[in-house]
């Protein structure tokens, strides 16, 4: 069984978007988007600086028009045949789309405004991100909350995000929780997930009641509990006030391998959750869509284990 999933926010860097606008129809297309939502997709993915393309309001939708210009460029859903689809934090919007809740244009309409109501929110306070890699997940949580800090991400695999002001993220850089061999800071510019980005969720709500969301084609797995979600209403509400929760990939993979996950690709600028799912999920076989390159060997592995 094949799972489909889109990566989170950081996962952008500068020109990913390039090789991907040289394909057939894909610059016209992209162009389309861009008109549709008031923002230059082609300009942030082929020129613009890591500093750029950090920001929110255009990180989010660049990485879901690059997840969906990905997965399409490997045909039609119906042709890719997952079990199931997925995405991290944004990557949620990206995976609506995979499996029929959303349109494409309403996908990037809607994470244009969730991408502005969150760089919004983040504004009032100086917040941030930081992985934390390795250490016992219990220990990790009671630390962070002992410092404040939000568990914001639990990503399995000896992962988990910690988000909060940059105070506490200085805190955190100082005092480690036992077993943690170190603490990264993410390319994000606010604690997404967290109680700091409640302003967002009522910007996201307003934006959400203009849609119609139809129910999933396939089985969409949902951030926040692991669990798939069985009508499109219910996606779009988890939608909005997965900004302000935390996300549960760590539940999200234990769903895959329940369902029987046999191989997952992770659509552009795939890499973050395939190594994850490589330490959580032994013998699936896995491929990150990073480049148009990666095309054949996906193909190879949909043939192997689409539906």
């Amino acid at each position: 069984m094949l799972v489909l999933v889109a990566p989170g926010q950081g996962a952008q860097t500068p020109g990913f978007l390039t090789p991907w606008l040289e394909l057939p129809g894909a610059a016209d297309r992209v162009a389309a988007w861009s008109d549709a939502i008031g923002l230059d997709l082609v300009h942030y993915g082929t020129q613009a600086d890591a500093d750029a393309i950090r920001d929110t309001s255009v990180a989010q939708p660049l990485l879901v028009a690059a997840g969906i210009l990905s997965a399409s460029a490997l045909g039609a859903i119906a042709d890719i045949a997952p079990g199931a689809v997925a995405g991290h934090s944004v990557g949620e919007i990206t995976a609506a789309s995979f499996a029929g809740v959303l349109d494409d244009t309403a996908a990037l309409t809607l994470v244009r405004k969730r991408g502005l109501a969150m760089a919004d929110a983040a504004a009032i306070t100086e917040t941030g991100m930081s992985a934390l890699l390795g250490g016992d997940p219990e220990v990790s949580v009671a630390h962070l909350e002992k410092l404040g800090l939000t568990p914001a991400n639990v990503n399995g695999a000896g992962q988990i995000v910690a988000a909060g002001t940059l105070e506490q993220l200085a805190a955190l850089n100082d005092d480690k929780p036992e077993g943690v061999r170190k603490v990264v800071p993410l390319k994000v510019a606010g604690a997404f997930h967290t109680h700091h980005m409640a302003p967002a969720v009522d910007a996201l709500a307003k934006a959400a009641a203009d849609l119609t969301p139809a129910d999933p084609k396939v089985t969409y797995v949902s951030n926040k509990d692991g669990r798939a979600v069985a009508t499109g209403a219910e996606v779009l509400e988890r939608l909005v006030g997965q900004v302000a929760n935390p996300v549960r990939w760590d539940l999200c993979m234990e769903t895959f391998k329940e369902l029987g996950a046999t191989a997952l690709i992770e659509v552009s600028p795939g890499g973050t959750l395939v190594g994850l799912a490589k330490r959580a999920l032994p013998g699936v076989k896995t491929l990150a869509l990073k480049t148009p390159d990666d095309l054949d060997a996906a193909r190879e592995l949909i043939a192997e284990h689409g539906a």
